[in-house]
């Protein structure tokens, strides 16, 4: 997936602990579906982006926005 330096740079930038996974912008689907609107079933490839900018295990970048998730919502 290719997405544009400037997000590439807030992502790596971003501490773990404070990234979430979401899909509220309809129109901003992740490649390789871009042009359709957007929908949950695409946070697999924004977790795999996350990951690969910052280095790690996709499993950590799940397990860490799960946690995130839980902490900020619950």
């Amino acid at each position: 997936m290719r997405a544009n330096l400037r997000d590439d740079k807030v992502v790596a930038a971003t501490p773990q602990e404070q990234l979430l996974l979401e899909t509220d912008s309809p129109y901003l689907t992740p490649m390789p579906y871009r042009g359709v609107e957007n929908a949950p079933k695409y946070l697999p490839f924004i977790a795999e982006k996350i990951a690969e900018v910052k280095g790690i295990d996709v499993e950590a970048v799940l397990k860490q926005t799960y946690a995130n998730s839980l902490r900020e919502f619950f």
